[in-house]
């Protein structure tokens, strides 16, 4: 059976948040989100509306941000990949939310192709992927969607990367971690619109508890 994805966005860039700041990679951001966080910088993405599919070569050529998608199989995602002439050797996988979806099927595609791959997921669905992908699970906790964060996905997670911008932010991340005994999982804190607030907050709990900073370079530097 042909395995299709909903793809929004399908670019070349800089990571810009997590472990792997800094390194090449090339984005593919999947159509579909029912989590419905406040600040979610994609919103264009939560819908998935058939009146808004369109074919590849329109997806991408897309010159601002829209609600349009296109179904596209591996074969044609890796043959979109050659045609680009892209050059990072890194795949994000981004949303929406991606998990909605089995993954393994991808990520075991441009693996076998020598790439490195990564998710970026809320941990509010199971993560179904490859055992060699690396999971960034960004837990959002109380959103509008209802959604509880799975124990299986804080489980899996190779770095937990958590927005903030209050107390209360961060109190809820260390009820996850204690809830779900995690101990051992990177933990970067990303202050939620580059808010000088929330940085200096960040800064300060980061020190307190040995965790990292996430600045989402890519918007301080003006880059997709």
């Amino acid at each position: 059976m042909t395995v299709i994805y909903k793809i929004n966005e399908f670019f070349e860039t800089i990571q810009g948040e997590g472990a792997f700041t800094g390194q090449p990679s090339i984005f593919i951001r999947l159509q579909g989100c029912p989590v419905g966080c406040a600040w979610c910088d994609t919103k264009h993405t939560w819908e998935i509306k058939e009146s808004k599919k369109i074919i590849a070569t329109q997806m991408l050529n897309k010159l601002q941000e829209s609600e349009q998608w296109s179904a596209l199989s591996i074969d044609e995602i890796m043959a979109i990949v050659n045609q680009q002439g892209f050059q990072a050797k890194h795949i994000v996988i981004t949303g929406g939310e991606p998990c909605m979806v089995d993954l393994t099927p991808l990520c075991t595609a441009f693996e076998q192709q020598g790439y490195s791959t990564q998710i970026e997921t809320s941990g509010t669905f199971e993560i179904v992927t490859s055992k060699k992908c690396w999971v960034t699970l960004s837990p959002k906790v109380n959103m509008k969607g209802g959604y509880k964060i799975l124990a299986s996905a804080m489980q899996r997670a190779n770095e937990i990367k958590h927005p903030i911008a209050t107390e209360q932010h961060i109190n809820d991340l260390k009820r996850l971690l204690k809830d779900h005994q995690i101990t051992d999982t990177p933990i970067y804190l990303q202050p939620i619109s580059q808010k000088k607030r929330a940085t200096a907050l960040a800064i300060k709990t980061c020190i307190a508890n040995n965790w990292r900073l996430s600045v989402q370079v890519h918007k301080y530097i003006g880059i997709e």
